[in-house]
């Protein structure tokens, strides 16, 4: 067994929560990075001494451990070939197509999985290095399922929780990972194993008793070892309160109305806000709000379709088609549709910070999200915390784990393109009653069960897996 280090609580992720800057003067810094894990997981840190093992993208190999904010960070180099195999190969171009339902053809290469396994193996012995005697070690996601069984050989005094944050796939698709029973394995070194919804939980319980062979309860599992291993469902969330408080800013509100005026204050603004992927349905949502265009329903004299796509994964050849085809099909709708100065798609192949995303969300009067499959979809409870006077309207695809929990948006099939046009005219000609009737509903929710509640869920039930092993995570100090 590895000697323990000084760490209650070690989050290991495939990234760390800050972003590689280089400041006015030239000098290399450091920034936090968007997203709701930061946000969640960054007080219980500061509660617990806590220590985040990521890469920080980018080949550097000689980084030191570092501070930042008050957090101890442990970066973990990559080189080219590990980004090449591990990262782009076999996490992004095997994993991520297989467990949003083959949406693209998932690869299946030998030496990505060779590369998958070393760099688990790093991530495992490095967290094993770090975490003190009995400590709560916290892997996250698709990235990294093989950490925990790896972690458990070294250290098996620990406490191990493993969270997916994309879908877990049924069985058939599973099934077809030439490595699948490796993975299942490997997920099983965790004394809890979390995703976004039953049905996940449920796919792993059936697959582990029928794959691998282990007795199973409900969402329990029994190794020979004598351990349970409980899956269960945990919905993630965001800072609800941050962004609302955001969304009220003075300069939000002012940028809201810059927002309106740059488009000409059309009388309705329908706004897509995606990474750039092939699971988010951007290309199937614009078709059908063309159609609805071109069909007369709607006007581009009073109504925008704005769609901001962040650059993703550039260097994955799919991701480069998909750019293409787009820039392809706006400038055909823009050219048949659009009037001068009146587009009827803005399109915006770029990233944003959260000021401006706040700013966007206020301006629109209508969200569309539609991916064909997404573990949850932060951005649908994004725009839902950003409406502080119960106003504006959703459509939202029923195969986005949000759907489960914003049951008031008007919820489409995207692969329905009919279906997606009437849902679109639905909202767009929804009078005040009804939306508000819809959006204080989903506020209340997506309030109540925000992003702190989520950490302490799964921190809690990680805690009450294994009453009697290991130190107590203490809860964050919640303002």
């Amino acid at each position: 067994m590895a000697s323990p280090g000084s760490a209650d609580l070690v989050i290991v992720a495939n990234r760390l929560p800050v972003d590689r800057v280089t400041d006015s003067d030239g000098t290399p810094g450091w920034r936090t990075s968007p997203g709701g894990l930061v946000t969640a997981i960054e007080p219980v840190m500061r509660a617990n001494d806590g220590t985040w093992i990521g890469w920080p993208g980018g080949t550097e190999q000689d980084l030191q451990p570092f501070e930042f904010d008050g957090l101890d960070l442990v970066p973990m180099a990559m080189s080219d070939e590990e980004i090449e195999n591990f990262y782009e190969g076999f996490s992004n171009a095997t994993l991520w197509p297989l467990y949003h339902d083959v949406v693209a053809k998932p690869a299946f290469h030998r030496e990505w999985w060779d590369c998958y396994v070393s760099v688990n193996r790093r991530f495992a012995e490095k967290a094993a290095e770090l975490a003190s005697e009995g400590a709560t070690v916290w892997v996250h996601d698709y990235q990294l399922q093989l950490v925990p069984q790896m972690l458990r050989d070294l250290r098996p005094d620990l406490r191990i929780g493993f969270y997916l944050h994309i879908p877990f796939p049924p069985a058939e698709l599973f099934q077809q990972l030439p490595w699948r029973r490796q993975i299942l394995e490997g997920l099983l070194g965790a004394d809890l194993v979390g995703f976004q919804l039953p049905g996940g939980a449920q796919n792993f319980v059936r697959l582990v008793r029928q794959r691998v062979g282990h007795k199973t309860h409900r969402d329990l599992v029994y190794l020979s070892d004598g351990r349970t291993v409980r899956a269960g469902a945990f919905p993630i969330s965001i800072d609800a309160a941050g962004f609302e408080e955001l969304a009220r800013s003075e300069a939000v509100e002012k940028r809201a109305a810059e927002i309106r005026e740059a488009l000409g204050n059309p009388r309705t603004i329908f706004l897509g806000i995606d990474r750039l992927d092939y699971t988010k349905g951007i290309y199937a949502r614009l078709r059908a709000y063309s159609e609805l265009v071109m069909d007369g329903h709607i006007d581009v004299e009073d109504a925008v379709f704005v769609q901001v796509a962040t650059p993703s994964r550039e260097r994955v050849q799919q991701y480069r088609i998909l750019r293409d085809d787009i820039d392809r099909l706006v400038g055909h709708i823009n050219g048949d549709l659009g009037k001068i100065g009146r587009p009827a798609i803005s399109y915006m192949h770029s990233s944003y910070p959260r000021e401006e995303m706040a700013a966007l969300y206020r301006a629109a009067d209508i969200m569309v999200v539609t991916p064909f499959r997404d573990g949850m979809n932060l951005v649908a409870k994004e725009y839902v915390a950003c409406r502080f006077e119960s106003d504006g309207a959703l459509v939202l695809s029923e195969f986005a784990g949000a759907a489960d929990e914003l049951r008031q948006a008007w919820l489409v099939n995207p692969y329905d393109i009919n279906g997606m046009k009437s849902a679109l005219l639905e909202a767009y000609g929804a009078n005040g009653r009804e939306l508000t009737r819809r959006m204080k509903a989903m506020r209340k929710q997506v309030i109540q069960h925000d992003v702190a509640a989520w950490a302490d869920s799964f921190l809690e039930e990680l805690a009450a897996v294994r009453p009697s092993h290991g130190k107590t995570v203490r809860p964050a100090k919640r303002p």
